[in-house]
């Protein structure tokens, strides 16, 4: 898979269309990865290879299970990888063989949209070419960020990378965007079709300008929900300044004129917590910065890095459960036996297998109500009664 990257990556396009300094800030700052995004590079090798033996190329059994046996050598191979990366070729072959003769099928190419944003360039997962259809397919390994389809800047990007590499070749009337996210809850693909006029207007009157200017590193700094993957997220002057609106409700005077009340409204209560949720992310993100500098010898006035909590494990556990066993010690008081749990079996499983062998055995309990932005999806729920259980089912009037 290709390591190198643009300043003005598609994935980040989220963050800075809406902050477009950010950019420029971030790439004085050192990058960082996670065992969750290495996960994600490694599926993500799995699903070329299939997909590559499937369409691309003429690969023996021998060549694939040899490429196959390297890839689940790696520490963070999982067995779930195979069924979450099967669902992914299993959507591709259904595209492919959704028309009359063979499509045009790519894997990991390289997009250039430098024509909207200055050396823009990126990695498309699969670009499938029938009829008068471009579709651009992103997998995603990931679960904790579930991802949407509709206008989605990466993936749109993508496209007008496709359509620079391919419009000359092809009619091309449509770009069909598709999520495949087979680990996320919910709808585990997600499908937007766009027409190509449409997406080239984007490209030029609303990527354009704004690419330009944060190529520049011009603009204003802009806190928001795209802060989530900025590496310089922890020490945003402009983020932290979002929180500081807390204060505003700790005044005991409305602009000095009417005396405020002692309690807040609903809708203050409303506001407060649209704060918190995010000065809870950003404290969590402060802590982990200020960690990192105390290990590194840095001084942040007031703290400082201890070692946490010990833990305890066997030197060798054969040998010290032989030593219990002679002791006198019953088998029964060294091990217990527990089934795994449903998403564990799932887990290992996949979810596509998962439910066609066992999804009719599973009970799903309604969780304990929760409380979420306007924006999440989930359906709201109320325990007022209607009008037709106050009065005991009857008819009114």
């Amino acid at each position: 898979m290709p390591t190198q990257h643009a300043l003005l990556t598609a994935s980040g396009a989220h963050r800075w269309m809406h902050c477009t300094p950010s950019a420029r800030l971030e790439e004085a700052l050192p990058d960082s990865t996670s065992e969750y995004a290495a996960e994600g590079t490694l599926a993500h090798s799995i699903a070329e290879l299939k997909v590559r033996k499937m369409f691309v190329e003429a690969m023996g059994t021998r060549s694939f299970n040899s490429k196959m046996k390297k890839l689940e050598a790696d520490p963070l191979y999982q067995t779930e990888m195979q069924t979450t990366t099967d669902e992914y070729l299993d959507y591709i072959t259904g595209i492919a063989m959704s028309y009359p003769t063979r499509p045009y099928i790519a894997v990991e190419r390289r997009l250039d949209f430098s024509r909207y944003v200055p050396e823009g360039f990126g990695t498309g997962d699969c670009i499938i070419i029938g009829g008068d259809t471009l579709h651009v397919i992103d997998y995603k390994h990931g679960k904790g960020v579930v991802v949407d389809v509709e206008n989605n800047p990466q993936l749109m990007l993508y496209g007008l990378g496709a359509l620079e590499a391919y419009s000359v070749l092809y009619n091309i009337k449509h770009v069909a965007l598709t999520v495949v996210q087979p680990r996320a809850d919910g709808d585990s693909i997600k499908e937007w079709t766009i027409d190509r006029d449409k997406l080239l207007d984007w490209g030029v009157f609303t990527v354009r300008p704004v690419a330009e200017k944060a190529f520049a590193g011009e603009g204003e700094f802009c806190g928001g929900d795209w802060c989530r993957f900025c590496r310089a997220r922890n020490t945003c002057r402009t983020r932290a300044g979002q929180y500081t609106a807390l204060e505003d409700f700790g005044s005991k005077t409305d602009t000095g004129k009417l005396p405020v009340p002692p309690l807040l409204s609903d809708a203050e209560v409303g506001e407060v917590l649209k704060i918190a949720v995010d000065l809870e992310k950003w404290v969590s993100d402060l802590k982990e910065y200020a960690l990192t500098a105390c290990l590194e010898g840095k001084e942040i006035p007031g703290w400082k890095a201890v070692e946490g909590r010990s833990s305890r494990s066997w030197d060798n556990q054969d040998e010290a459960f032989n030593v219990l066993s002679t002791g006198g010690i019953e088998e029964a008081m060294l091990w217990h036996r527990e089934p795994y749990s449903v998403a564990q079996i799932e887990k290992e499983l996949g979810k596509k297998t998962f439910n066609d062998l066992v999804g009719a055995h599973v009970l799903k309990t309604p969780g304990k109500p929760t409380l979420a932005l306007e924006s999440d999806n989930r359906e709201a729920i109320t325990m007022k009664p209607s009008a037709s259980e106050d009065f005991g089912g009857e008819r009114i009037g």
